[in-house]
């Protein structure tokens, strides 16, 4: 109760327009490596914020605190007004459509780097209640009811392991302490649990392929990459469908696994069912619709030499 309250008066703050962002920062209960620091410029229940500053090690979080440093919660409050202002200028769309089509096309990037650290006017107000971040894997196992989430095996000897696998294959770990290990079509992540909460700057060096992701007619998700080709299963709900659409330097093959639908190519309507293999060619104009019952599953197999998701021109229905 005592957050929430926080938040109505954090969203109150906001409303003055004192300031254009307005955070939440956590009242430090010890020194901290897990989380990133707000500096105030002063000591006031809401103060302008003088500097953010990164995770840092035992030593400097002992001398952030004693400047006054707070939490960063990661809690923001801010007119609507100015984020839609600020995203008009950051990048190039009309209106919430046009948006929504360029979407998988911008730059992957958080609100914080893209907006907070270039805003000037920035205030922070306190909070005193109890607060935990679950955006690291060590405070996420220390939530978490069970060791293993997903197809995974503790065996003998393991002491503070915790598994969260979203993969279909199992994970067994043997004789392990104090370690996290997830699994999931992006990657797999095996760690000593305190060291997990600076993986960060290790992730950013790996390669930024999408894996899997869930989209406005179903999800989607990567099974297999080569040197001229991607696997990657489909899965579409019920009466949904994709926009119509061509690719430029690579050719599709649908394949249905399961369900049904009604496919667009260049103009002409195609039915499809379990079985069936439908050949897209670099260029063509399509879509699919998934029956309204039954939805659709299907493999698709993209083969080119540049296989991208930029490479996608959208068009209107013919």
């Amino acid at each position: 109760d005592t957050y929430f309250a926080a938040l109505k008066d954090l969203s109150a703050q906001a409303d003055k327009g004192n300031a254009n962002l307005v955070l939440m920062g956590i009242e430090p209960t010890f020194p901290s490596e897990k989380y990133g620091y707000i500096i105030p410029e002063n000591s006031d229940p809401v103060a302008k914020v003088r500097t953010f500053k990164e995770k840092p090690d035992m030593e400097t979080a002992r001398g952030y605190l004693k400047e006054g440093a707070l939490w960063n919660g990661g809690v923001f409050a801010y007119k609507l007004s100015y984020v839609l202002n600020r995203a008009h200028e950051l990048m190039d769309f009309k209106d919430y459509e046009d948006l929504f089509h360029k979407y998988d096309t911008l730059k992957k990037i958080s609100f914080d780097y893209a907006v907070v650290e270039h805003e000037p006017e920035i205030e922070v107000m306190r909070f005193h209640g109890e607060w935990k971040d679950l955006g690291t894997w060590n405070t996420l196992t220390e939530e978490m009811s069970e060791p293993v989430i997903g197809a995974g095996v503790l065996g003998e000897n393991c002491e503070k392991v915790h598994i969260v696998n979203e993969l279909s294959v199992p994970v067994l770990a043997m004789g392990l302490q104090d370690v996290v290990i997830s699994a999931s079509p992006q990657g797999i992540l095996v760690s000593n649990t305190d060291a997990s909460a600076r993986i960060k700057p290790y992730v950013d060096k790996l390669p930024d392929r999408i894996m899997f992701a869930e989209k406005s007619w179903g999800e989607y998700r990567v099974l297999d990459v080569d040197t001229s080709s991607m696997a990657v299963k489909i899965v579409m709900k019920p009466g949904h469908h994709m926009s119509y659409h061509a690719h430029h330097v690579r050719e599709e093959v649908w394949n249905v696994l399961s369900g049904s639908g009604t496919a667009i190519l260049d103009g002409k309507k195609i039915e499809l069912h379990p079985g069936d293999s439908l050949r897209i060619p670099c260029g063509a104009k399509h879509t699919v619709s998934a029956d309204p019952a039954d939805g659709l599953v299907m493999l698709e197999l993209q083969i080119g030499k540049e296989i991208s998701v930029e490479d996608k021109t959208k068009y209107p229905m013919e």
